[in-house]
């Protein structure tokens, strides 16, 4: 016999257990290869796994529009933060404020290299401290720096930071719901593999080829090895005649 293999996607384990369960509904009742007690468990299972691969398609297409989109606001806060510090720099270099006043935003009065904002960590701290330099630095009597003002770089910041709320949680359910799929697709496997030794053992009697023929009807995926020759109607009846010819040798169709 040739070789069985399970299904190695969601859709194809869905497939395959629908297949085994409406093959088995619409059986005759004189030829149930499935028992009614799996039928039910295969029902009850099709519905919270049908559920979870859902929620996993639905959960991946708006992770990608999400991720679209997230993308675009963290380049947007990114270049509003760093263009501030460049601007305040400049400033600084013309004497237009005060060497010192670096120190309300965290920057070294002596450097006027823009910090590394290359994490969404270092945005969310260095947006945080240019935000709240700037507004000290006014309240003090300083003259806000415009192109940009610290106004639109914080509306830029607080979209980040919501998007970037949004997106942690985002991550933390899609780990989640990945994490409930893999135990379900692991049930999958096992019930796919019961069905499939039920059906086998119902046939085993029958020849080789027409074997193969009934356990395909339910869904049965089997695959030749390299070099094995393939089952046939002419298997079956060479093995008949032999059987008929020397009646005393038993044969089996297991491997």
């Amino acid at each position: 016999m040739p070789y069985r293999r399970l299904p190695n996607t969601d859709v194809a384990r869905l497939h395959a257990l629908q297949y085994a369960l409406r093959r088995a509904q619409e059986a005759d009742y004189t030829e149930q290869a499935l028992p009614y007690k799996m039928q039910s468990e295969i029902q009850r299972f099709l519905v919270p796994f049908e559920n979870a691969v859902m929620q996993s398609k639905d959960n991946y297409t708006s992770k990608v529009n999400a991720n679209k989109q997230y993308r675009h606001v963290v380049q947007n806060a990114r270049m509003y933060i760093s263009h501030f510090i460049q601007v305040l720099n400049l400033a600084v270099i013309r004497g237009e404020i005060k060497r010192e006043q670096k120190l309300l935003y965290g920057l070294d009065p002596h450097n006027h290299i823009v910090p590394d904002l290359s994490t969404e960590e270092y945005l969310l701290e260095w947006g945080k401290k240019i935000i709240d330099g700037e507004q000290k630095r006014m309240a003090n009597g300083g003259f806000p720096i415009y192109n940009p003002a610290i106004n639109k770089v914080k509306v830029h910041y607080d979209i980040f930071c919501e998007h970037q709320r949004q997106h942690v949680f985002h991550v933390q359910n899609t780990e989640r719901v990945q994490n409930d799929l893999g135990q379900l697709r692991a049930q999958a496997d096992a019930i796919i593999v019961d069905i499939w030794n039920q059906i086998e053992n119902y046939y085993q009697k029958l020849y080789p080829y027409e074997k193969m023929l009934k356990c395909q009807m339910y869904g049965v995926i089997y695959y030749y090895r390299k070099g094995e020759k393939k089952l046939s109607a002419e298997t079956d009846r060479e093995l008949k005649r032999i059987q008929e010819s020397q009646p005393t040798i038993q044969w089996s169709t297991e491997e």
